[in-house]
């Protein structure tokens, strides 16, 4: 590897690592079937099995306290010690004032910390969970958080109404000494590819149908991980666990393929199928799942996609302290399994989509 190509890897100064993780996802499910029935008679196609869907008294910020304080309680750390709170979303509830100000206050981060709102549409969450490793690499901070986190989106009818559940993760980063993952260094691809795009002050986001694929996802997605593994003189078969943005159950699977991964490596991470695609929290939610049943000193890549576009790759290896700290909060399984079925009336109601003028 020449100098030119070393400089690719982003890699600070002193080794980061994850020192807590925490997951939520809202207990209402609404099934793809349903979907169906509703705008094809029951005779369309289903992407996935079933999405999540938050509540009436469920929004991003409510979610991210509830996955910050599984982190916190895994990291079993004082929370006046985080330094910097950032929330990666597509969904924030306000257009203007932070999620992160009421996250840092609800958990006990505040006042002497750093708080800000990410966004870059999907990969809002690794976007923040980057800038989170510089900050504790530098020697700037001992502890950030990041989260991604996002609700349930899509036009009435539209593919995305299938597809596009609610939930996230939080990460906790810290001294790689004291971390139950280790990152051994990340990269960022990033291009002017607008696949997927909401205006200000429209409901719904638009998207290019196929032209998602190729040019926007696979382009990104498949880039970013062969330039991880090549910065870090990685192969496929040095990965037990694999985690990619998460659009549908179909991209994930055909991109680890195409990579050399077989399917077993990625299956851990894919939860798409039961939850739907939670945009900022799918990347993020993926690794809380292999964290919750990896071995120490297994290898995991992980890599985001943002529409507009672009990429973040990590790869991490999971140390001894994780067997005995995961346990301190809800796996991610847990929340799974904790599901109350909806029909779709009670969907349209929880997520506001019967407007009257």
């Amino acid at each position: 590897m020449n100098a030119s190509q070393q400089d690719r890897l982003l890699k600070p100064m002193e080794e980061v690592g994850i020192v807590g993780y925490g997951a939520y996802i809202p207990r209402y499910r609404l099934p793809a079937k349903e979907v169906s029935r509703i705008w094809t008679d029951g005779e369309g196609g289903v992407p996935i099995v079933e999405k999540a869907v938050p509540g009436l008294d469920e929004d991003v910020i409510t979610m991210s306290i509830e996955a910050a304080r599984n982190a916190l309680a895994r990291a079993a750390i004082d929370p006046s010690e985080i330094r910097a709170v950032w929330v990666g979303s597509e969904s924030h509830p306000y257009a203007v004032k932070p999620s992160s100000t009421v996250v840092a206050e609800a958990i006990g981060a505040t006042p002497h910390t750093q708080a800000a709102d990410w966004e870059f549409a999907c990969k809002a969450g690794t976007e923040a969970l980057q800038a989170a490793i510089g900050l504790v690499g530098s020697g700037m901070a001992r502890y950030a958080m990041a989260i991604g986190m996002d609700t349930a989106q899509g036009r009435p009818g539209d593919a995305l109404e299938y597809t596009t559940g609610a939930g996230g993760a939080a990460i906790i980063l810290g001294p790689a000494k004291e971390s139950m993952a280790r990152f051994e260094g990340s990269y960022s691809y990033a291009t002017d590819t607008p696949d997927f795009w909401r205006r200000s002050n429209e409901t719904y986001p638009e998207h290019g149908e196929r032209f998602t694929g190729e040019p926007a996802y696979f382009e990104h997605i498949l880039t970013a991980a062969r330039e991880i593994m090549k910065l870090t003189d990685t192969q496929s078969e040095d990965f037990a666990h694999v985690v990619f943005h998460q659009p549908n159950a179909k991209f994930p699977m055909r991109a680890g393929r195409m990579l050399g991964f077989k399917d077993e490596q990625i299956k851990t991470g894919l939860l798409v199928s039961l939850i739907g695609n939670t945009y900022a929290g799918s990347p993020m939610i993926g690794l809380s799942a292999v964290l919750d049943k990896g071995q120490p000193g297994d290898r995991v890549l992980l890599v985001s996609y943002g529409s507009g576009a672009g990429s973040d790759a990590f790869v991490l290896s999971l140390t001894d302290r994780l067997p005995a700290l995961r346990d301190r909060a809800p796996r991610t399984q847990e929340y799974i399994d904790r599901r109350t079925e909806i029909d779709y009336a009670t969907y349209a109601r929880y997520r506001g989509k019967l407007a009257l003028k």
